[in-house]
């Protein structure tokens, strides 16, 4: 996890007089009364509040300097509460940090303040994207955390141009339906022509149906292939079951097509998926299992081909495509995936599981609006704990 955060400060005598009245919107206002009020503070014990009286409702309120609110609390000790939180440490062992710093805040007022800076994060929720972000490519992936003994999934969208998470939300599955419906406002808010994905048939059918071109991982097609191609190359050497000789294939040309296909997996060239669909249908006379029978060797391999063949263009987008003013992307869905390592698995890791399905997306959605900012010299705590 990379975090640069920045806290809030507070300053005694930087006091901004008010130019409007917060009850009647009266613009004249003058300085009725200086007040101590005290104050939970690493630095301060006690500072002024200046009450500032109305000309039209005579009606008083209140103006605090820098750092300060009506809370008995000061923003810099409630941006550190946030801090450690975020740094992995629970609620309780927050809470006695801080009175090791000669501040006490309880456990619940520390649960209070990081979920109340959470939802002031602006953006990250599919109706309210990360104030105009657009990207021609967008990347998508689904994890899940457990919350009260059962699993919670959580869908995450990012810009896969630069890396910047512009969605964390709650997800009731993982089916086409479920994710077609939590992606199309994100697709539609920042105008995406591409969407990156891992190798899910429910994120190729969303592709679709959005009439997005299509990404699909190369490393995790990669990966998966190897593996099939390993099983595969044994069945097929000594073809025990007979299935290659019924459909007239020798075992060393299914051999020598396994082996062409792991080339062509690491290749990845786009004109090579005329020489795919030769392969597919050299095998495609292999019967389909029956009812309580396993699947042929031939079969088998009927399905890798056919796969591979209709992934093909998904595979090698990356090669072809552009975007307007030039974006290219690596193949790799690596974005979305950094993503959910650094703004949910992290943190997550140092817990039991979350008790509310919303603590588990305000937390992910905290930890990533700061991860947003670390190009920017770090996230500014202030405006989330006003």
């Amino acid at each position: 996890m990379r975090l640069h955060m920045i806290l809030p400060r507070v300053k005694p005598t930087d006091v901004k007089a008010p130019s409007r009245c917060p009850h009647c919107g009266g613009k004249h206002l003058r300085l009725h009364q200086e007040v101590e009020k005290p104050l939970r503070d690493t630095v301060y014990t006690e500072v002024k509040a200046y009450r500032y009286r109305c000309f039209r409702c005579n009606g008083t309120h209140r103006v605090y300097p820098v750092g300060v609110d009506r809370s008995q609390t000061s923003k810099r000790v409630k941006g550190l509460a946030v801090l450690l939180y975020l740094l992995g440490l629970s609620y309780g062992a927050v809470s006695l940090a801080l009175e090791a710093l000669g501040v006490y805040l309880c456990k619940s007022r520390v649960y209070d303040t990081v979920q109340e800076a959470a939802e002031r994060v602006p953006g990250m929720k599919r109706d309210a994207i990360f104030t105009g972000v657009q990207t021609p490519a967008l990347g998508g992936d689904v994890t899940s955390v457990k919350c009260l003994g059962k699993w919670l999934h959580l869908g995450i969208a990012v810009d896969d141009i630069t890396g910047w998470v512009l969605s964390i939300d709650e997800l009731t599955g993982e089916d086409a339906e479920t994710l077609e419906a939590w992606m199309a406002p994100v697709i539609a808010a920042v105008g995406a022509e591409l969407l990156v994905t891992d190798d899910a048939d429910s994120l190729k059918r969303v592709a679709d149906n959005q009439a997005l071109k299509h990404q699909v991982c190369k490393s995790h097609v990669k990966r998966n292939t190897d593996t099939l191609v390993e099983t595969l190359k044994s069945l097929a050497v000594a073809d025990k079951d007979g299935s290659l000789a019924v459909i007239g294939v020798a075992p060393e040309q299914a051999v020598a097509d396994l082996e062409r296909l792991d080339e062509l997996i690491r290749s990845r060239q786009p004109n090579q998926e005329d020489e795919l669909e030769i392969m597919h249908l050299r095998y495609v006379a292999a019967a389909p299992p029956g009812e309580n029978e396993q699947a042929s060797a031939a079969y088998r391999l009927r399905l890798l081909f056919l796969d591979r063949w209709t992934l093909w263009r998904r595979l090698t987008c990356y090669r072809t495509w552009q975007g307007p003013d030039g974006e290219t992307i690596d193949g790799t869905n690596n974005n979305a995936e950094r993503a959910i390592g650094w703004w949910i698995k992290e943190r997550y890791r140092t817990m039991r599981g979350y008790k509310r399905p919303k603590s588990a997306v305000n937390v992910s959605r905290l930890l990533a609006w700061c991860g947003n900012h670390l190009d920017k010299g770090g996230a500014d705590l202030a405006p989330l704990l006003a």
